[in-house]
């Protein structure tokens, strides 16, 4: 971001007061491929929208935590959105009396405005943002913002409407003392705009502080982070920074269901999926590398389970302090897919006890329950409930009900399989908000015949070499 650039666009406000930043500012970068369905057919990418959505008063340090933001994003494609693109045009009749219109209260912003180009954005379509003239008050010209992997909206009133509130992943507060904003402000008009410092307090008790304390100030318990001393807070910026990194390694759905997780992808793992998807794989083969890919699922889920600290004896005399496993977990299997998966539960988990639970699939949408063999103690454990492939997520509702009809806490549940499918993770997350699913891929679907695509056949034939080859 420019500083000449944006110290042009502030200065178009010297006559009138006004808080935030007065541009639109994109950082594209061709290492990124973005995904468009327009464009390319592919489901679209979700971005991530910032709720470094920057709030804070006015001179709080927002364009500095911005731009600090943007600049370790650099292997993003980012693009910058201000909320001040948004303002109404003012009418013949405030242009008049233009010294008493308050830029700080939530009327002046054309928020339905706001809320169609971020939801555009949102679903990877280009936008045209108004271009808001601070000289004449009027939006006198648009420009194209296209779709990035990150979004930042920037405002002083971003947290006041509940609808731009449920847009943003993360919400950013940033928080100065009232007096140092003041001080800044003073600094700022009087040598950058040439007001007298009359003029600027005036501003500042007429229009300023009350906005502040009426709009701004009680949007802060919506606030994720709260950033004291702005762009000086380093610690506070790197951590929102790896955070976003984290959550664009994510798939769309992670951000949807915070319950679902799945296994960080390496050519490992892709080589694995890629030989046991080959209709051409031997059973040796198969049975091979699924249960590698299982293990990795298992090891992952038992990484969920509640631990206690323990302390231990190295040979070498020294006290080290640890964690210790949880002692209350079984499994549960679905017959007879869910049976693949146990032994990498045993060689993981010495003597735990695993459960049986058979049920039928009639039709599409219809299951019937035919057989179930569980601990009598279930209700007292943390339960891995096996099932390598998550399809229309019918037979795994009803299994999960059947878990929590025996006693079983819904969040004791975690839920392993290889593949899911979108679908699937839409019913048993909603169904179940407390349960975690844990997968190693998100599959593009379903097909006309309900199976899993590009999916890898029937498992469990497969697996237990009953298929008819």
């Amino acid at each position: 971001m420019g500083s000449n650039s944006m110290k042009d666009l502030t200065e178009a406000s010297s006559r009138v007061h006004f808080s935030g930043l007065h541009g639109n500012v994109e950082t594209p970068n061709t290492q990124v491929e973005h995904e468009l369905t327009s464009m390319t057919g592919k489901p679209h990418k979700q971005p991530f929208i910032i709720g470094k959505w920057v709030a804070g008063g006015a001179s709080s340090g927002k364009k500095t935590v911005v731009d600090m933001i943007i600049d370790q994003l650099h292997d993003q494609r980012v693009v910058l959105v201000n909320q001040d693109s948004f303002y109404h045009s003012l009418t013949s009749e405030q242009l008049q009396l233009v010294h008493e219109y308050n830029f700080d209260h939530p009327d002046a912003f054309d928020t339905e405005k706001l809320l169609s180009s971020m939801e555009m954005l949102k679903n990877g379509k280009s936008v045209d943002i108004p271009k808001y003239d601070f000289k004449s008050y009027k939006n006198t010209a648009t420009r194209r913002v296209n779709p990035s992997d990150v979004i930042i909206l920037e405002g002083i009133l971003i947290f006041h409407d509940p609808r731009v509130r449920n847009m943003l992943n993360m919400k950013i507060f940033v928080d100065t003392d009232a007096d140092v904003r003041l001080a800044r402000r003073i600094r700022r008009d009087t040598t950058e705009k040439g007001r007298e410092i009359g003029m600027v307090l005036d501003q500042y008790s007429k229009f300023v502080k009350p906005s502040f304390e009426n709009f701004i100030l009680p949007t802060k318990k919506h606030a994720d982070i709260i950033i004291p001393r702005g762009g000086d807070n380093h610690v506070a910026i790197d951590l929102i920074v790896q955070h976003i990194r984290t959550k664009l390694g994510q798939h769309n759905l992670c951000k949807i269901y915070p319950n679902l997780y799945v296994i960080h992808s390496t050519f490992q793992i892709r080589g694995m999926h890629t030989l046991i998807r080959d209709a051409k794989t031997t059973k040796h083969d198969f049975v091979f590398y699924a249960d590698r890919l299982i293990r990795l699922v298992v090891e992952h889920g038992l990484g969920h389970l509640p631990f206690t600290e323990k302390q231990v004896t190295t040979p070498t005399g020294s006290v080290n302090t640890g964690v210790d496993f949880c002692k209350r977990l079984c499994g549960v299997s679905v017959i007879r897919s869910g049976e693949s998966m146990e032994n990498a539960l045993r060689a993981c988990c010495k003597g735990i006890k695993i459960g049986k639970i058979l049920i039928h699939r009639e039709g599409d949408n219809g299951q019937q329950l035919i057989y179930e063999k569980l601990p009598q103690d279930i209700a007292e454990r943390h339960v891995l409930l096996l099932d390598p492939i998550l399809g229309t997520g019918n037979s795994a509702v009803e299994a999960i009900k059947l878990l929590v009809k025996k006693g079983v806490p819904e969040g004791n549940i975690i839920f392993l399989n290889l593949i899911s499918a979108p679908q699937g993770v839409h019913v048993v997350c909603k169904e179940f908000p407390r349960i975690k699913i844990v997968t190693s891929e998100i599959e593009t679907g379903l097909n006309q015949e309900f199976r899993v695509v590009p999916g890898m056949g029937e498992l469990g034939d497969r697996y237990f070499g009953t298929d008819d080859e």
